[in-house]
């Protein structure tokens, strides 16, 4: 069975999310999952008076979407692609601009444990326009709810998603602007914005930050390693995939102990290796071909305990929430500007 992305296509107000969803179904032979906002019965209330009935709307929307998403993604994606006009995560987003105080800490307890349960996206295109432009959209599509949606409003809902996506770390984002495009009407555009999202697919080229890993669950473990596109981030979601499903222990210490007596194996297969190339060395008359033969031997033990040693430090980043990939990004832009001692061969940055 192949490997079947979830698409996610996340902007403001009025952007055209549904609009860009509706033809990129079926042109990437994906199903379409849109989202359901016209059942919210305190929508047209909370345009009308916003801090009066933004906690019944905001905690509609979070059940709404979770009983949408919980059932409908992972099952699609067993045999389809699947777009979506949204993402789960987009909710808190609406509830931070609106909510406040122990309104806000309700809702944030009760959508951390409903979102460890929802699947994240392969792919998250996020389109941009200004205020503006926002705003001319959506007088365009006169909708009766939205006709008293003031500009402030826009605009700040806009700098909010634009704050979150310049911090979202849990799945590769396509931001594009839209400003200038008009994928309603231009063919050209329309596939302009369509080859760009087919290219960032199946290239993996996309504005890739890394997950946040103490917010919304990983994919299943199974997905993750079927994956075409795999990067460091990838395992870390992978690993908070298998520790959920074999109930594995998350103890700091447990694991540190458990990655030093991998590190053990691993200086166990090397002195290993290092005897064979002492005893055959003379007998052969070469000790390069011998380290060569003593390599190809014991290799595949050693790529084992190599493989359990990262195991245990991508787990033990995942326990202490850091990226583990933006973090090595990080370390060694700091390494390539410091000067090193001579006879430093191997600098690894560990005096920071």
């Amino acid at each position: 069975m192949g490997y079947n992305e979830y698409i996610a296509i996340e902007g403001v107000i009025g952007v055209g999310k549904t609009t860009l969803a509706r033809m990129l179904a079926p042109a990437l032979n994906a199903e379409l999952l849109l989202e359901v906002f016209e059942e919210n019965p305190f929508l047209s209330s909370f345009y009308a008076d916003r801090q009066r009935y933004a906690f019944q709307t905001q905690i509609f929307f979070l059940i709404s979407r979770y009983h949408q998403q919980y059932r409908v993604i992972p099952q699609t994606l067993e045999h389809s692609r699947l777009v979506s006009d949204y993402m789960f995560d987009k909710d808190r987003l609406f509830a931070q601009l609106n909510l406040a105080n122990d309104e806000l800490a309700v809702y944030e307890r009760v959508q951390s444990i409903l979102g460890a349960q929802i699947q994240t996206p392969d792919l998250v295109v996020f389109l941009r326009a200004d205020t503006d432009v926002l705003m001319q959209r959506i007088a365009y599509r006169d909708r009766s709810y939205e006709r008293n949606m003031s500009s402030d409003y826009i605009d700040a809902l806009r700098q909010t998603y634009e704050n979150f996506f310049q911090h979202y770390t849990q799945a590769p984002v396509l931001a594009i602007d839209t400003n200038d495009l008009d994928f309603v009407r231009s063919e050209d555009d329309r596939e302009h914005i369509i080859g760009m999202i087919r290219a960032a697919l199946e290239q993996g080229a996309i504005q890739q930050t890394l997950p946040n890993l103490h917010q919304a669950d990983a994919p299943s473990g199974v997905r993750i390693l079927h994956s075409n596109r795999r990067r460091l981030p990838d395992f870390q979601r992978f690993h908070r995939a298998l520790d959920q499903e074999k109930r594995f222990a998350s103890d700091l210490a447990l694991n540190f102990a458990g990655m030093v007596e991998e590190v053990g194996e691993v200086g166990r297969e090397l002195k290993l290796m290092w005897r064979q190339v002492e005893r055959t060395a003379p007998l052969l008359g070469n000790r390069q071909e011998a380290l060569e033969r003593a390599l190809a031997e014991r290799r595949p033990m050693l790529a084992s305990e190599l493989a359990d040693v990262l195991a245990y430090v991508l787990k033990l980043a995942n326990y202490t929430d850091i990226n583990l990939e933006q973090a090595y990004i990080d370390k060694m832009e700091r390494n390539w500007q410091r000067q090193w001692p001579s006879g430093v061969d191997e600098p690894s940055g560990e005096s920071s």
